[in-house]
């Protein structure tokens, strides 16, 4: 058995390369093979958010504080709250982030296929973000 201390993994700044505003990732877990998923606390801060991106093996999102939105390739902005659970299936592009005025925290949970558990894409614009959710 490992066992991480809260305080024991050092914050990060989130890659600017795939993300939009300032995110701070909180490494939760990582065990190695043959164990293939992973789990970070990821805050944003208002206006921020993920690039468009897809998982090999699709992503578990648990929202634990503030409000937050996300959407899928072709479908409406979706407003995500603190106990929301999000199941992104594989293979679909999506983002995911906070409002433009309330930051939100998520456990984000995934695996990886071949190494890999993401596939980044390119920036959400400012215009595709700033529809929101559809009222």
């Amino acid at each position: 058995m490992e066992l991480k201390r809260a305080g024991s993994q050092p914050s990060q700044a989130a890659p600017a390369q795939y993300f939009t505003g300032t995110v701070r990732l909180d490494p939760l877990n990582a065990p190695p093979p043959p164990a293939r998923h992973s789990c970070a606390a990821v805050t944003f801060e208002p206006g921020a958010r993920s690039h468009w991106h897809t998982h090999p093996l699709g992503q578990t999102l648990i929202v634990t504080a503030g409000c937050g939105w996300t959407q899928c390739e072709g479908e409406e902005i979706v407003e995500i709250r603190a106990g929301d659970v999000i199941w992104c299936p594989p293979g679909h592009r999506h983002w995911h982030g906070a409002t433009a005025t309330t930051a939100m925290t998520h456990i984000a949970i995934q695996e990886a296929l071949d190494g890999s558990a993401v596939e980044w894409m390119e920036a959400v614009t400012d215009a595709q973000y700033c529809k929101g959710p559809a009222t």
